[in-house]
């Protein structure tokens, strides 16, 4: 067997190949780099957004950002959203300013289970199209007047599950289109005339779970559910009507006395309207007064008696001053020893020279004693009072 040698042109060409073969397989090799490179890119990009915006926002516009411990909304949210749910969280309301800015789209905000505890004013400022507010178990004791101002298209309320003691007229919108407002399981005892007129224009009004005071200042609320048919409102006090529907009550039972019965529940009771705030054509129905104005006449009648008894021991004193000044007013019978010519002497005359058969009258010997007449008036005076008081007892 020969072997053929190989031109030298050949063999150059062929060592060329052989050198090119590992740059080929990388080369081969850089395209599936690429793609792990982008894939831990967006893994990274990905977290990053998470860690910065904790809310998920939907296809409607609607952002939930629910049980994440947020202390304010998140700067990052969308402007043109129309629901927003920030319930769970920590949230504090700022005492100046407003709690969410540049949400003029916004339509429904639940902000239920933050412990928000009280609303300042202008805490919803800038939200004018917000139609739904949940405020339920936010541990709201106190609500500021203003504090509702400027939601002029707010159709529901939700306050159920606070510590509301009182409501107050300013705290409901007088011009606005609200139509629901829930008050359940707060501490509402009393609800005055004024207020349950301006929630005469709301559709719903449910104020159940409330220790209502069934006395006779409750005669007001009692007449405005029977108007309105409303659910079962039960009193929590005085334990004698504790769990009774306090539309079934008389005047009688709420302490009410010397005024008319009122109605009990049904589809034909007709009562002298409340005012409201959904028209100009209202009538005003006078509150009921309230009990323990008995007061002024106690004491006018105690005053009275005391002046009384003071007039009768003054002129007790005067009297018997009278009577201690009238003892010492008498005179001495005068001496006969410097009397001339008195009457005693002109009457011993007149017996000596009187013809008759008496004869003269001898005088009467002096046998020591004083005659009663000379008994000074004031031991006469002590004898009378003696006397009387004898007789009084």
């Amino acid at each position: 067997m020969t072997l053929t040698p190989m031109p030298l042109g050949q063999a150059e060409a062929g060592r060329s190949q052989r050198e090119q073969v590992p740059g080929a397989a990388a080369a081969s090799r850089s395209p599936m780099a690429g793609v792990w490179f982008l894939w831990v890119c967006g893994l990274l990009c990905t977290w990053a957004l998470a860690v910065g915006h904790p809310c998920h926002v939907g296809s409607q516009g609607w952002a939930d950002c629910s049980g994440n411990s947020l202390l304010r909304a998140p700067d990052a949210l969308l402007r043109n959203i129309t629901g927003l749910d920030l319930s769970r969280n920590s949230l504090v309301v700022p005492k100046h300013g407003a709690l969410l800015n540049g949400f003029p789209a916004l339509r429904s905000l639940n902000l239920s289970s933050n412990p928000l505890f009280t609303l300042y004013p202008a805490t919803f400022s800038g939200l004018g199209a917000l139609r739904l507010l949940d405020l339920s178990h936010c541990g709201l004791a106190h609500l500021h007047p203003a504090a509702l101002q400027g939601l002029g298209n707010l159709h529901t309320l939700l306050l159920w599950g606070n510590w509301l003691r009182a409501l107050e007229v300013s705290m409901i919108p007088a011009h606005g289109v609200l139509s629901h407002l829930d008050l359940r399981n707060n501490q509402l005892a009393y609800a005055a005339g004024p207020v349950l007129q301006r929630m005469g224009g709301i559709l719903r009004v449910q104020l159940q779970g409330n220790p209502w005071a069934c006395n006779c200042s409750a005669s007001v609320l009692q007449q405005w559910l029977l108007q309105r048919q409303a659910a079962q409102v039960l009193c929590a006090s005085p334990p004698a009507l504790r769990g009774q529907d306090i539309k079934t009550l008389t005047s009688q039972d709420l302490g009410c006395r010397g005024q008319r019965r009122l109605p009990r529940a049904g589809p034909s009771t007709s009562t002298q309207p409340l005012p409201t705030a959904a028209g100009n054509d209202t009538a005003t129905t006078p509150l009921v007064g309230k009990g323990g104005n008995s007061w002024p006449y106690l004491v006018g009648f105690i005053l009275c008696a005391i002046g009384i008894s003071i007039l009768i021991a003054l002129a007790a004193k005067c009297k018997l001053f009278h009577k201690n000044f009238a003892s010492y007013r008498h005179r001495p019978l005068p001496d006969t020893s410097s009397v001339v010519n008195g009457p005693a002497e002109e009457s011993a005359a007149w017996e000596e020279n009187r013809p008759g058969p008496i004869g003269r009258l001898q005088p009467e010997e002096d046998d020591g004693f004083i005659e009663d007449n000379y008994i000074q008036p004031s031991e006469q005076l002590q004898e009378e009072e003696d006397m009387e008081l004898h007789f009084s007892l």
